[in-house]
């Protein structure tokens, strides 16, 4: 199949059925977290242009479908290589969205950009056409794209996360409706103009701006075939009730959790301290795998852990996106996130939690917070996921109480085990409820070549990564002949029905 680089034109709010449209909806306005300045302005989505772009994919769709897999496989290989040809320009934009670091928005674009290899490998593994010869028949196992696929985008990653399902949606033969996050809106137009610059036919994918009156219209329509959503617990069970009495609408959820990180033994002890800062305050600890609660295994060296990793935490470098040196820790996705991470610290140490080390604003930037270590021990905390960075420390007095008080969450998503035995991980794997366990290594830490979702109220069974591929497709089981053959024998009762 041969590339031809279609011109590319003016970016507007929406994308429906291949023309950019403006949005007839709201206003929406994004600021900057790091100097409150615009970085985009526009209009959102009214109904009936939700309900338009989910119409457009329809009727893109049966085309689509029918063309061969190595179409589509080129055609997805061609936007690995435009995104590569823009990655500064995406890392840019994912920077002043939502306030990452440069350097961390840069490996987020090199994420996106390896999801290419990774999806059309999972694709080729995971649906391929099977064949079985039987007595005089084939047995047939091939995979049939659902249609429709609406895509609602997380602020956190709002590249990465996204592209982790469109990209597999797209290899399936389904056409996608995509809707960034209304805190990162700018991604959208970026990302759908990459789409088509590779080639990918108009309607093939639409892009809505907005927020949840957007997403309601949308899933709402008789057409939509799929929904896949990352982001908070409140918003996934909104969605999830929403879809009651539709089963024929596939559902994928990952709603992020409250993380313990277990540490049995913290030798070497500096290893210990910056696995436990990288599970905990990677991303500003806007990771859905973050580490929320450090579950310590009482021991003079684990105390002596302890100790250092509370001195170390004042000393992680925290500042704005480009500033130089770079920060570790960048600003909150907004003031209002800031707020929420400060009002449950208060909220800890009205319990009679005791701070370690307080979480701090920064006076120039409102959306900047320094990370947090609160006790927690002698205090009972709410099983909530704190999307910030605040780190809850709970001493136990052995192995069997950290397995418990590791379980002591309705969520189940990631969940990490910092020395012990190989006998004492495999008996963490066995019992800790969460759907992806590091042993030694950060909780978000996570690889795209294997599933990536949740547990308990993390998620509904249907997890991305590698597997993503698996809620793309529905499979069909065919008995084949190209012939009709007579049977060899009537069953009983049947005597009579042959001349």
């Amino acid at each position: 199949m041969s590339h031809t680089t279609r011109p590319e034109e003016p970016l507007s709010d929406l994308l429906i059925d291949g023309t950019w449209l403006a949005g007839e909806g709201p206003p929406l306005t994004r600021q900057s977290p790091a100097d409150g300045s615009i970085v985009w302005n526009g209009h959102q989505a009214n109904t009936d242009q939700a309900h338009a772009a989910i119409v457009s994919a329809t009727h893109a769709s049966l085309a689509w479908a029918a063309r061969p897999a190595a179409d589509r496989v080129a055609i997805v290989r061609r936007f690995g290589e435009l995104l590569t040809s823009r990655r500064d320009a995406f890392a840019d934009c994912i920077s002043q969205q939502v306030g990452k670091p440069a350097w961390e928005a840069a490996t987020e674009v090199a994420t996106s950009i390896a999801k290419v290899d990774v999806s059309i490998t999972a694709m080729l593994q995971r649906s391929a056409t099977t064949r079985q010869e039987l007595a005089g028949f084939e047995a047939v196992g091939r995979y049939r794209p659902l249609g429709v696929m609406l895509v609602l985008g997380p602020f956190n990653f709002p590249l990465h996360l996204p592209g982790g399902q469109i990209i597999p949606a797209l290899l399936a033969g389904n056409t996608v409706v995509f809707k960034p996050s209304e805190l990162a809106p700018a991604i959208g137009p970026m990302l759908v103009q990459t789409w088509q610059a590779a080639g990918l036919p108009a309607g093939v994918i639409n892009l809505l701006q907005g927020g949840a009156d957007v997403a309601t219209a949308a899933i709402d329509h008789p057409q939509t075939a799929g929904v896949l959503f990352t982001g908070s617990r409140r918003v996934g069970v909104a969605i999830h009730r929403q879809l009651a009495g539709r089963p024929e609408v596939l559902l994928a959820l990952e709603m992020g959790g409250n993380n313990p990180l277990v540490v049995a033994d913290a030798r070497p002890v500096d290893a210990a301290i910056d696995l436990a800062i990288q599970s905990a305050f990677l991303s500003s600890g806007q990771r859905c795998t973050c580490a929320r609660r450090l579950i310590v295994i009482d021991s003079p060296e684990n105390r002596k852990f302890v100790e250092r990793l509370a001195a170390a935490i004042p000393r992680i470098r925290c500042g704005l996106p480009d500033a130089d040196p770079p920060p570790f820790c960048g600003p909150l996705v907004s003031p209002a996130a800031a707020d929420k991470v400060l009002a449950t610290q208060e909220t800890l140490l009205r319990k009679g939690g005791i701070p370690q080390v307080r979480a701090r604003r920064d006076t120039a930037c409102q959306s900047l917070v320094s990370p947090g270590l609160i006790d927690m021990t002698a205090a009972a905390a709410d099983d909530e996921e704190c999307f910030g960075p605040l780190l809850q420390l709970q001493w136990v007095d052995d192995f069997d109480a950290a397995i418990l008080a590791a379980n002591a969450t309705r969520f189940g998503l990631a969940a990490g085990l910092v020395g012990g035995s190989t006998e004492d991980f495999t008996r963490f794997r066995r019992e800790v409820r969460a759907g992806v366990i590091n042993w030694n290594r950060q909780t978000t830490g996570a690889s795209g070549r294997l599933a990536f979702g949740g547990t308990g109220e993390s998620g509904n069974h249907r997890p991305a990564g590698y597997f993503a591929a698996d809620f793309c497709s529905d499979p069909v089981a065919s008995l084949e002949s190209d012939r009709l053959v007579p049977p060899a024998s009537l069953l009983p009762g049947l005597e009579d029905t042959q001349p």
